[in-house]
């Protein structure tokens, strides 16, 4: 077998193994890059080493070890307060709410499991009281947060941004960041009609108040407060310096890493420290609450790849999907595998497999870079409404007042949907016109 069919078949069983057994893909990664490397190119622990992402690592430590103070200090519960606010009583207005808020987590570094699992709980017990579709609600945070997911300072966008870069490609983060917004925004959209929000229209929260009294409290959860909060919250703290620091540390990690163009890591890793010396107490524990799995397996697929292209097996990919004539077909194709996998699997380990396999392809010039860049970023990404995946065993674990069983075949019957259909239209508008 040669070295670029096994590193292919290595990278499929550890799909295989990952999805079957509680093993960390990026511990298998790291095991595998340093055996193949070792006995099937006699490649020394430095080379196989000198694919690890140390400017990747340094970024995914900084901006969730950010993220974990600021849910540790409050910051977080306060913009979610905030934001209900706005609601101001108008029940139409609580899908988005949610959907921005965990927007906005995900683009300023949460990591999306992390800010689903923050806001499913907010918005589904809105949804249980009043009366909003749960699907409608637990789909909005998913894809909220996939929607925010491909910002310059994220996650998904750190771990896309520094593939291309290392490539001869062009690198457009706005684009992909915007490109992921907008598409799970019409998305939204279609489900927010689809499952009945415009019914919401002129809707307010004092009607369920009037409802629960004149129907001697029959009203799901029609006893809480009319003014937009969730019942039982306990009323809104002061507003603190600390938590004043952290939005101002937060806003200053956007202008100088987009802005400048400052190293997102390094500026996050700063803004993290000073915040922590400012309020020690705040940063208790918040070490812990790094997701380490993720840089685990992020770090460790990217090592990998790196063995991968010692092997030419990028190349050889690359080469094979040039061969075959159609180039337009290569790209739906790639689409729907990253599509199909992600639904299964990390979206964030199918990112770090699927699009260095893409760049040889790329590299021909006969499809646009940005535009099957950003699709094949949609197309993995928009399947973890999936119930299989962490985003939407979160949303069903959340949901109340609902049949378990009726609502989890809801959320597979709509996944399949999306898996089906999502990577047809990214690819019908993203990468087919060629405008990108």
């Amino acid at each position: 077998m040669s070295p670029q069919l096994l590193t292919i078949v290595v990278l499929v069983a550890m799909f295989v193994i990952a999805t079957a057994l509680p093993v960390n893909i990026g511990a298998l990664a790291f095991v595998a890059a340093f055996l193949v490397g070792t006995l099937a190119l006699a490649m020394d622990a430095e080379t196989i080493l000198g694919g690890f992402p140390a400017d990747l690592f340094l970024t995914l430590v900084g901006v969730t070890y950010l993220f974990a103070i600021a849910k540790n200090n409050g910051t977080v519960d306060l913009l979610v307060r905030g934001a209900v606010r706005l609601v101001g009583g108008y029940v139409i207005a609580i899908p988005w709410i949610m959907f921005a808020i965990t927007a906005l987590l995900t683009a300023v570094g949460a990591l999306s499991p992390a800010a689903v699992a923050i806001i499913a709980p907010i918005a589904l017990g809105f949804a249980a009281k009043y009366r909003i579709h749960p699907l409608l609600m637990g789909m909005m945070v998913v894809h909220g947060a996939q929607g925010g997911g491909f910002s310059p300072a994220s996650v998904y966008g750190v771990t896309v941004n520094g593939i291309v870069a290392q490539s001869d490609l062009t690198l457009a983060p706005l684009t992909l960041f915007f490109g992921s917004l907008l598409f799970n925004i019409a998305i939204s959209l279609v489900l927010f009609f689809a499952l009945g929000g415009h019914r919401l229209i002129g809707v307010h929260a004092r009607e369920f108040e009037t409802a629960a009294v004149g129907a001697g409290g029959g009203t799901a959860n029609g006893d809480g407060p009319p003014d937009g909060t969730a019942a039982g919250d306990a009323p809104a703290a002061g507003f603190r310096w600390d938590q004043a620091a952290t939005i101002v540390g937060i806003i200053a990690l956007g202008v100088l890493a987009l802005g400048f163009g400052i190293d997102v890591g390094f500026v996050a890793i700063t803004v993290t420290v000073v915040l922590a010396l400012l309020s020690p107490r705040a940063q208790k524990g918040a070490i812990n609450q790094i997701s380490w799995s993720t840089v685990l397996l992020i770090t460790g697929m990217l090592t990998f790849v790196g063995v991968m292209e010692e092997a030419g097996t990028i190349e050889y990919v690359g080469n094979g999907a040039a061969s075959l004539g159609a180039p337009m077909l290569v790209a739906l194709l790639l689409c729907y595998i990253g599509a199909i996998v992600s639904a299964f699997a990390s979206s964030t380990a199918i990112l770090g497999a699927t699009i260095p396999l893409a760049v040889p392809f790329l590299l021909q010039g006969e499809i646009g870079v940005v535009g099957l860049i950003t699709a094949l970023a949609v197309s993995s990404t928009i399947v973890d409404v999936s119930p299989f995946s962490t985003n939407g065993a979160l949303v069903l674990a959340n949901a109340s007042g609902v049949d378990p069983d009726r609502f989890y075949r809801q959320i597979l019957i709509y996944s399949a949907i999306v898996v089906l259909v999502g990577p047809l239209i990214a690819w019908g508008v993203l990468v087919v016109p060629g405008w990108l």
